[in-house]
């Protein structure tokens, strides 16, 4: 991903951010909570962010989910490359330090004045998130951890986040080809599911080896790097169908594919 590529792209980011703070807009609930985003970046050899579909799609799921996850302080937001150490790579670790002020005791002059006060603080802060996140998606992988892909590890992950109480979100940009050597392991490169039915039997099979990173109803997404017109010897369903399964079995509250 060249460096011209993002930053047009974040100009252009910007300039869309700043134009919705300063015209009539409708005004999003706050949760009542703090969000919890987890994003999983693939960095092995199977996944090329340099390809103009790659990363138009990639840089616009990351741009949607900081604008929707974003809203409070409190809110939270963490990186992870996947590879053959997903779990020790953690990138970045964000909080949202903007505070939205109870306007409901106030007059209407000042509440507006509150409110786009808010809003410009809670945009800018947004835009530092957004262009910390389209850094550590253009960061190639030249290290041999590139030649695994261990996306087991990300479930204690988003075990630990749900732990803190927090409402969980979880993006998957990768092509979810689990490939891991060992005993007990799965390689989707060499061996994967061969129908549907293989691949729910597997997935149930795994889950009750993991049933101590449950998911408590986390939100997942998963961001496959493959065009509409991709064979599917290249995206395979089966692969999808395993890790529907599998996060379902885990007790994700709901599974999407973007």
């Amino acid at each position: 991903m060249s460096r011209a590529f993002q930053y047009s792209f974040l100009i252009s980011v910007c300039s869309l951010f700043f134009a919705r703070c300063t015209s009539e807009k409708e005004k999003q609930p706050v949760t009542a909570g703090p969000v919890y985003t987890l994003v999983f970046m693939d960095k092995t050899q199977s996944v090329n962010v340099n390809k103009a579909f790659v990363a138009q799609k990639y840089q616009q799921i990351l741009t949607d989910l900081v604008e929707q996850n974003i809203r409070q302080k409190g809110d939270k937001l963490e990186v992870y490359f996947i590879h053959e150490n997903t779990q020790k790579a953690k990138a970045l670790s964000l909080t949202c330090r903007t505070e939205i002020d109870d306007v409901s005791h106030m007059n209407a002059t000042d509440r507006e004045a509150a409110e786009t006060t808010a809003d410009l603080a809670i945009q800018r802060e947004r835009m530092v998130f957004l262009k910390q996140l389209i850094a550590k998606l253009g960061i190639q992988n030249v290290g041999a951890s590139q030649r695994q892909t261990d996306i087991w590890a990300s479930l204690p992950v988003i075990n630990k986040a749900a732990e803190s109480g927090a409402e969980v979100k979880v993006y998957y940009l990768s092509d979810m080809i689990e490939s891991m050597k060992g005993a007990n392991r799965r390689d989707f490169h060499n061996t994967p599911p061969q129908d549907n039915a293989q691949a729910e039997t597997w997935a149930k099979e795994d889950a009750k080896q993991m049933q101590q990173y449950g998911l408590s109803a986390a939100e997942v997404k998963i961001a496959l790097p493959f065009e509409p017109t991709s064979s599917t010897k290249e995206n395979n369903p089966t692969v999808t169908t395993y890790w529907t399964t599998l996060l379902q079995e885990l007790g994700a509250g709901s599974v999407e594919e973007l």
